[in-house]
């Protein structure tokens, strides 16, 4: 909110939470129900009719911009201001539907008010002019000056510093006001349609065409880069005081008292208070190029839903656990064409592509994704093309100068790639080096065992990461106990194979007769019927990749292998798949610790040593990372 907010600064459905859509029920159910029951077209009402559709239509068109701003901004070209967003800016923003809602009921009320309101024509020629001479010499006029007004000391603190709280702004910042103040823009944009009302020049293109006028040039002017090239200013030089440009108005957010106008700059300088830095900065922008990051953590998505928990996704579902809003989302279900479709190209486009751009002690961190799917990796014709599209992506962060590369989720599956280690055979000149972050990994689980602990139980998909589990605790002497025989056999011989104190390893492995045991270590595929089978208040910590369904509610589930990150980590605001904010997994940090510290080999292949367990732990710590205590995560729903 304002740093002192005034009254009217809530909007009034805001009690109603997610139910404030219900608010729009009766008119769409009552609109849609005459449309379609009327035998006579007559007395069909259009206008009504079409209001529901046109309000899709404008989240549609926001979520556009949202999408395109955030890639864009996380590329890097064009960018206008560094600064980080965090998760705050992200809650803040939430509401950004509210205005369409409001919008929505006006529409339903003017039709039902005005009787000329009823099957206006789609087009008045007109009610066209009449609304872009109201729009450029009054609504632009007059909000021109209520803008400077609400930056006066009382009204700024009480209400227009909320939206300025947001200093790199994303396209919905532009509709991110107090109740009052957006009842005040809303009164003022009315002019132009009630005008058109009153004189009965109304007509769809007018109604509907100049909100979404509004909504571009909104969403236009606070984009965190700059789109518009120099030649539209060069083919009509008057251009330049018609239509702002997204640097132009990004300067009003970090200035404050300059380039107050609303879209047409015209009054700023006639006005005289247009930013003197406005040229360089659009100049400035316009020649940026694509930042080229030092470290590249390569994942993939895992569900088709998985788009929309992504960074240039919905803001909403992206700043929070996946699994808290999951794929069962009523919204989600009914986005299932945009889904499919979204399915299709992904596949079509086959290339990876940037997610997310983040600063850490003087180095840029990217996330680039590969478009596959979890299921696609355990397909057996879709491993030449997984395999392709990472090799390919390896290649490119060579060509870049990336120091590091960490394959994360299933990019390092064994089958896949022998955990990265064909690329490294095949490239053996690679500069760019490639980090599964197995060692992390193991160092996380080994730190969350609570130090009492005698004895664990090892169970699931065994990975690497188990055997050096496996390894590492038969050396202290905590015994290693397998729910089956053939997997005791499999270990095992694994140990044996990399640990020539074959006594040790007798001493401490066991095959488990009575799941007694109280920490259980859980790979991937870990069954219900195993997860029944643990005591009461056994604590479940996964090693793999993905969290196993926590089936009990009277046990204890941890998270994968993550750690909180520092708080100088910026521009961190979405979440990395199932775990909670500012977390990262342990095969992403595994991966910045490697470029930070500057090591010049690759920790990729079969081999874990337990030296570089304990060197990639230290380090790790030492660059603020801080492991995740294990009860925070006794309540988790995966």
């Amino acid at each position: 909110m304002a740093s002192s907010p005034g009254i009217l600064s809530e909007w009034p459905w805001k009690p109603l939470g997610n139910f404030k859509y219900l608010i729009l029920a009766p008119w769409v159910i009552r609109s849609t129900y005459v449309f379609v029951t009327k035998e006579d077209p007559r007395e069909r009402d259009l206008s009504s009719f079409l209001v529901f559709p046109y309000l899709l239509l404008r989240m549609f068109h926001n979520q556009i911009w949202i999408s395109l701003s955030r890639y864009r901004s996380g590329k890097g070209n064009n960018r206008i201001i560094d600064k980080s967003l965090e998760f705050e800016q992200v809650d803040r923003e939430r509401n950004w539907d509210d205005q369409i809602l409001f919008t929505g009921l006006s529409f339903y009320l003017a039709t039902h008010i005005f009787s000329n309101c009823t099957n206006v024509p789609i087009w008045r020629t007109d009610g066209v002019i009449m609304t872009v001479l109201l729009h450029v010499f009054v609504v632009e006029f007059l909000y021109y000056w209520l803008h400077r007004a609400l930056h006066h000391h009382y009204l700024y603190s009480r209400y227009h510093s909320h939206h300025h709280s947001s200093i790199v702004t994303e396209p919905i910042t532009s509709v991110i006001h107090p109740f009052v103040e957006f009842l005040t823009y809303f009164i003022l944009f009315s002019i132009p349609l009630l005008t058109t009302i009153l004189t009965d020049t109304i007509s769809q293109a007018t109604a509907y065409g100049y909100i979404l006028y509004i909504d571009f040039m909104n969403n236009l002017g606070h984009c965190n880069f700059e789109l518009i090239p120099k030649w539209f200013f060069h083919v009509f030089p008057p251009l330049k005081y018609l239509t702002y440009t997204p640097s132009f108005h990004s300067l009003h957010h970090t200035q404050f008292r300059t380039n107050y106008s609303l879209f047409m700059p015209m009054y700023d300088y006639i006005y005289g208070t247009v930013d003197k830095s406005s040229e360089a900065l659009y100049e400035m922008s316009l020649k940026r190029k694509e930042e080229l990051p030092n470290v590249v953590h390569l994942t993939h998505m895992t569900t088709p839903e998985t788009i929309y928990h992504m960074r240039i996704g919905f803001a909403a579902l992206a700043s929070r656990p996946q699994t808290e809003y999951s794929s069962s989302k009523w919204y989600l279900w009914l986005m299932w064409p945009f889904t499919l479709w979204s399915t299709i190209m992904t596949g079509i486009y086959g290339h990876t592509f940037v997610a997310e751009t983040h600063r850490f002690h003087n180095h840029t961190l990217q996330t680039w994704v590969v478009p596959k799917f979890k299921i696609q990796y355990f397909l057996q014709r879709q491993k030449s093309s997984i395999n392709n599209l990472i090799e390919k992506a390896i290649l490119d962060a060579e060509d870049k100068g990336v120091k590091v590369l960490s394959l994360g989720l299933l990019n390092q599956k064994e089958d896949l790639n022998a955990y990265g280690e064909v690329y490294v055979r095949r490239y053996p000149e690679l500069r760019v080096k490639v980090v599964d972050g197995s060692s992390l990994a193991v160092a996380i689980i080994l730190n969350s065992i609570p130090k009492e602990t005698t004895q664990v139980l090892l169970t699931g998909n065994f990975t690497k990461v188990a055997y050096a589990i496996a390894l590492a605790l038969c050396q202290k002497g905590i015994q290693v106990a397998t729910s089956k025989e053939d997997e005791y056999k499999k270990v095992e011989e694994t140990l044996m194979i990399n640990n020539s104190n074959s006594s040790t390893i007798n001493n401490c492995l066991v095959v488990s007769k009575s799941y007694s045991e109280k920490i259980w270590l859980v790979g991937d595929e870990v069954s219900k019927e195993e997860q029944v089978k643990a005591p009461k208040g056994t604590i479940f910590i996964p090693y793999s990749q993905f969290p196993p369904h926590p089936f009990r509610k009277d046990c204890i589930y941890h998270y994968t292998p993550a750690m909180h990150t520092p708080t100088s980590v910026e521009n961190l605001h979405s979440c990395e798949n199932w775990l909670p904010r500012r977390v990262m997994s342990a095969w992403r940090i595994a991966g910045i610790v490697h470029g930070l510290e500057g090591w010049n080999e690759h920790e990729c292949g079969f081999q874990t040593k337990n030296t570089n367990i304990h060197k990639v732990w230290e380090a790790t710590l030492r660059h603020g990372f801080q492991p995740l205590p294990i009860l925070a995560s006794s309540h988790f729903k995966f």
